[in-house]
C-alpha cells in the first residue's frame, strides 16, 4: 500500500541483481544505488541519509578530474536521479583531512570552491564524511535496527556484540568537519573495518563497487536485525495501559478533534497560517500510544538528528483515554496545544543564540491514547514526512526497549540541530509561500465547469482541494489532474450529491479526516431548466430548489459547523447568477432559487461575522464554455426564448455586454479566487458581477 505521497515506506529492496543496475560504476550507478536504499524506509529516513561515487571525469578544459559525485541537499534517496547529485574536485578537498578543526561556516565557504560542474544542487551537509572515507562509493543511512542500537544507553557495547572488531563506534558529535573527521580516521586506520556506528545517529558504509557497496550496506543492517529479532520481548514498551477504541468511534472521534487542533495549532501561529494534519491509527501506532511507557519514552527526544526539523524534539501527548467524551478530549486538545507551545518558546529561549529565530511552536506529533497519531505541517507532503518519521521512531524505540534503553540528543544538542544554519538551509529552498497555502478548499460542482476552473485556480496558489460532485468519475478525472500538476495528496474526490443531508456530512467528515479541516467552501452545485411559468412543472421547480436553495442551505451549515470549531474564521463563496438580481424570462424557478443563494448568503454574512466566517457571493453570467448545464436542453431552450439558433448563443450574450466580451469559467474563478484569499480579507456580504457588464443586473 503507498502512503500519501507515492511511495512504499515498508517494502523491502530487491537485490542489486534483481534490480537491473546499469553499466559502469559512476553516476548512473549512484543514482541507481541511492533508489534501491531509499526504497525502503527502514533503511534510509524519508530526505535522510546520503550517498556518493568518487570518480574520473574530463573538464572543460580537457583534463582529468577526481571527482565526489555527493547527494544534493534536501534531495530524497527515494526519488532521487542523476541532476540531484552535487560534483566536487576531489582534489581541492582531499587536503582537508590534514586539518585539525574547522567551523561550519568556513567547511561551507571552502566547499563552494571547489565545484567542479555549476548549476548542481548544493552538496549535502555530510560531504566531507564521504570523501574522508577513501572508498569508491559510500553509504550513509538511519537504519531503524542500526539507531536502536545507537541509541542504546549501552549502544558501543551491543554493537560490539553483535560485529566485534568489524565496526568502529563514533560517538555523537554534530555532523560536520570533526565527525567526518572521525570517521575518516576510524575508516584508514582500520582496514578490517565493515561499517562505522554513529552513537545516535547512524551507519556508514563502503565498498570498491556500487554493488558491493550496497551488498555491505544490506549485510550489515540485516546482521543487525536478526540480532534484535532474537531478543525481542512481547511488551517492548512496558504494559498495555489504555485500550484502542473500536474503529467507528475512533473515526467519529477524530472527525470532531481535528478541527479544534487544527484551530488551535492556528492559533499558536497567530499570523493567519494554517496548518494540514494527517491520521495514523494502525495497530502498531495504537500499541504504542496505548502502552504504559508511551508517554516516558516520547519524551526523551527525537530518535535521529534528521527528525528533528520535521518532528521537533518531542511530541504532544493528549491527557486523555477513550473512557472519556468528546467533550473532554476537545478541552485536552486545546490544552495541549496551549502548554506545548509555551514548553517550546522556553526551550528556544533556554538555547536560542543571537539572531536565530523561532519556529512555530506548535507540534508536529499529536500522540492520543487509545486512538492513534495526527501529524501537522505546512501542507500534506510535510504532514506525512512527519507521520514517516515518527513511525521509524517507534520502530527504533521498539527495538531498544528489548535491549536496554532509548536515549537520545540533550536538549542542548537537538536545539543545535533543529537550529543549525546547515539543517535550515534545506528548509530555505523551498518556494515562496502563496496565498493559499495549508488552507483546505471544497468546492461543490466541480466536476466541469466554473467548479472545475475554480477548483484548479484555487490549488495553483497553495490549497488542498476536494472535488466534491454527484458525478463521481469526473470529480476524480478533476482530482487526479490536480494531483499531477500539484503533487499527492493536493487533491481528492467526494462524491455527494448537495441535496442529501447525509452525503453532504459524510463529504465534510472525509474533508476533515483527510486534511484536518476546511477554510475555503465554494458553493458553485449546480441545475438549469428554462421554461415559461405555465409550463413549469412542480418538480421542475422543486428540483431547482432543492439543487440551489437547499443544496447551498445544506454545504453552508456543514460548512459553518466545521469553521466554528476551528475557531479560526474561514471563507464561504456561493455561486449564484446575474438572474439573482436581473430577471430572467422563461427561467423563474431558475431565477427565484439563484435569488434565494443571494439572500441566504447575506444572511450568513451576518451570522458569521463575529467569527471571522466571510461569506460573499459571485454572480456570473452565461458561461457555456466546458459547462454541463450549458451541455443539456438548458441552452437549447435559452435559444429558443431569445428566438435564435443553438450555435449563435455565444454572439447573443456576447453583443448584450457592455464591453462586448463572452465570460469564461476561468474568469469566474478569479472572483471566487479573490473572495476565498486574504485579498478581501475585510469583504463580507460582498457581491461581485462576472458578466462582462449586463446593465439590468447591475448591483444597487
Amino acid at each position: 500500500m503507498k502512503d500519501v505521497l507515492g511511495r512504499v515506506p515498508d517494502k523491502r529492496c530487491a537485490g542489486w541483481a534483481a534490480s537491473s543496475p546499469p553499466a559502469g560504476e559512476g553516476l548512473a550507478a549512484l543514482a541507481h544505488r541511492s533508489r534501491l536504499l531509499g526504497a525502503d524506509r527502514r533503511i534510509v529516513n524519508i530526505f535522510g541519509g546520503n550517498t556518493s561515487v568518487k570518480s574520473v571525469e574530463t573538464d572543460h578544459l580537457g583534463r582529468k578530474t577526481r571527482v565526489l559525485w555527493v547527494k544534493g541537499s534536501g534531495s530524497d534517496l527515494g526519488s532521487i536521479n542523476e541532476t540531484d547529485f552535487a560534483a566536487l574536485k576531489l582534489d581541492e578537498i582531499d587536503p582537508l583531512f590534514a586539518r585539525e578543526e574547522m567551523s561550519d561556516e568556513e567547511m561551507t565557504a571552502y566547499l563552494e570552491r571547489t565545484v567542479f560542474e555549476p548549476g548542481r544542487p548544493r552538496q549535502s551537509i555530510e560531504t566531507l564524511l564521504h570523501a574522508f572515507v577513501p572508498a569508491p562509493h559510500v553509504d550513509h543511512t538511519h537504519p531503524d535496527a542500526i539507531i536502536s542500537i545507537a541509541c542504546s544507553p549501552r549502544g558501543e557495547e551491543l554493537m560490539r556484540e553483535i560485529f566485534g572488531a568489524r565496526a568502529a563506534w563514533v560517538p555523537y558529535v554534530r555532523p560536520g568537519f570533526s565527525l567526518s573527521r572521525m570517521i575518516g580516521a576510524a575508516v584508514r586506520d582500520n582496514p578490517g573495518l565493515d561499517c562505522v556506528v554513529m552513537g545516535k545517529h547512524g551507519l556508514v558504509t563502503w565498498g570498491e563497487t556500487s554493488a558491493e557497496c550496497y551488498a555491505k550496506t544490506i549485510a550489515v543492517i540485516e546482521e543487525a536485525e536478526a540480532w534484535l529479532a532474537a531478543r525481542a520481548t512481547d511488551a517492548p514498551f512496558g504494559a498495555a495501559r489504555v485500550e484502542a477504541a473500536a474503529a467507528a468511534r475512533r473515526q467519529d472521534l477524530f472527525a470532531a478533534l481535528l478541527p479544534a487542533l487544527r484551530g488551535a495549532m492556528a492559533g499558536v501561529l497567530g499570523d493567519g497560517r494554517k496548518v494540514v494534519l494527517r491520521v495514523d491509527d494502525d495497530d502498531e501506532v495504537l500499541e504504542f500510544v496505548g502502552a504504559a511507557a508511551c508517554r516516558d519514552l516520547a519524551m526523551r527526544g527525537a530518535a535521529c538528528p534528521d527528525h528533528l526539523v520535521h518532528t521537533k524534539r518531542v511530541p504532544l501527548v493528549l491527557d486523555w483515554t477513550p473512557e472519556r467524551d468528546t467533550a473532554a478530549l476537545l478541552a485536552a486538545a486545546k490544552a495541549g496545544i496551549a502548554q506545548f507551545a509555551d514548553a517550546y518558546k522556553a526551550y528556544f529561549a533556554a538555547h536560542a543564540a543571537v539572531g536565530d529565530r523561532m519556529a512555530a511552536p506548535y507540534p508536529r506529533i499529536v500522540l492520543v491514547p487509545g486512538l492513534g497519531m495526527v501529524t501537522s505541517g505546512a501542507d500534506i507532503g510535510a504532514a506525512e514526512v512527519s507521520r514517516q518519521l515518527y513511525r521509524r521512531a517507534i520502530a527504533v524505540m521498539r527495538h531498544a526497549g528489548s535491549v536496554g534503553g532509548f536515549e537520545t540528543l540533550s536538549d542542548a544538542e537537538s536545539y543545535a540541530i533543529e537550529y543549525w544554519p546547515l539543517e535550515l538551509y534545506k528548509l530555505s529552498r523551498k518556494p515562496p509561500p502563496k496565498p493559499l497555502d495549508g488552507h483546505v478548499a471544497l468546492v461543490t460542482g466541480a466536476a466541469s465547469g466554473i467548479g472545475r476552473a475554480v477548483a484548479a485556480r484555487l490549488a495553483r496558489d497553495g490549497a488542498h482541494v476536494v472535488i466534491a460532485d454527484r458525478n463521481g468519475e469526473g470529480a476524480a478525472q478533476v482530482a487526479g489532474a490536480i494531483v499531477a500538476a500539484r503533487g499527492a495528496g493536493r487533491a481528492m474526490a467526494a462524491s455527494v450529491d448537495v441535496t442529501d443531508e447525509a452525503a453532504v456530512g459524510t463529504a465534510f467528515e472525509e474533508t476533515v479526516l483527510a486534511y484536518g479541516g476546511v477554510d475555503v467552501v465554494v458553493n458553485n452545485a449546480g441545475i438549469s431548466r428554462s421554461a415559461p411559468i405555465e409550463e413549469t412543472s412542480l418538480a421542475d421547480w422543486q428540483v431547482q430548489f432543492d439543487i440551489l436553495a437547499t443544496g447551498y442551505f445544506l454545504v453552508a451549515r456543514a460548512a459553518f459547523r466545521i469553521l466554528r470549531a476551528q475557531a479560526g474564521g474561514g471563507s464561504l463563496v456561493f455561486v449564484a447568477s446575474k438572474n439573482a438580481v436581473a430577471a430572467g424570462r422563461n427561467a423563474g424557478a431558475y431565477s427565484a432559487a439563484k435569488a434565494a443563494e443571494l439572500h441566504l448568503a447575506r444572511c450568513l454574512a451576518e451570522e458569521g461575522g463575529g467569527a471571522g466566517i466571510r461569506v460573499n457571493t459571485v454572480l456570473p453570467d452565461a458561461v457555456l464554455a466546458g459547462s454541463s448545464i450549458w451541455n443539456s436542453a438548458w441552452r437549447a431552450d435559452r435559444a429558443a426564448t431569445y428566438g435564435i439558433s443553438d450555435d449563435e448563443l455565444e454572439a447573443h450574450y456576447r453583443a448584450r455586454t457592455t464591453l462586448k466580451v463572452n465570460i469564461l469559467p476561468e474568469d469566474v474563478a478569479e472572483a471566487v479566487f479573490f473572495f476565498a484569499s486574504g485579498l478581501s480579507a475585510k469583504t463580507t456580504g460582498g457581491v461581485l458581477t462576472v458578466d462582462g457588464g449586463v446593465p439590468a443586473a447591475y448591483v444597487r
